[in-house]
């Protein structure tokens, strides 16, 4: 038997990903995003493939990750995570930059950037594990970083089933 409430007890943060594809740009909310080398500096996420921005980040072969800030409010994570870029244009009212590798950075509720560029791609069932070098990072805030217990646990929020929020 697999009690699906015990993967709430491994340590999430929560990241916006974003990329684009030629001057299309979307970004989704993730959970599963770690640093695994220093030296070159690398990152991986675990990318839905059934969303727009795992298409954006096959071809661009670029990404960005911001950690969310813990004082995030839910309309905002909403943005990012309960609607699909095909329909819904998620930087409308977002402040934003373009990022040296050509994927926007998200300048709200976010502590952080990292810039990569893909380095390889893993499929693991559902998502594929995108490994990427870091060319690029910037600090924006000192505020603690939203973890995945703290959103269940304090703000309240849920997981749509499936997660494939694009």
């Amino acid at each position: 038997m697999i009690d699906l409430n015990a993967f709430k007890k491994i340590s999430y943060g929560l990241y916006i990903v974003s990329s684009f594809k030629g001057d299309k740009i979307n970004a989704m909310i993730v959970n599963s995003l770690v640093q695994v080398s220093s030296e070159p500096a690398k990152i991986m996420a675990a990318i839905n493939k059934n969303s727009l921005t795992c298409e954006y980040i096959l071809e661009s072969k670029v990404f960005a990750a911001m950690p969310l800030a813990q004082n995030t409010a839910l309309p905002f994570i909403g943005i990012f995570g309960f609607r699909t870029g095909r329909t819904f244009d998620k930087f409308a009212n977002v402040k934003y930059k373009k990022g040296v590798l050509g994927a926007p950075i998200v300048l709200e509720h976010t502590t952080a950037c990292y810039e990569a560029e893909v380095e390889k791609i893993i499929d693991v069932g559902t998502h594929y594990i995108i490994v990427g070098l870091v060319k690029e990072t910037e600090n924006f805030t000192q505020d603690k970083c939203l973890t995945y217990d703290y959103y269940h646990n304090v703000i309240k929020g849920k997981t749509p089933k499936g997660a494939t929020h694009e």
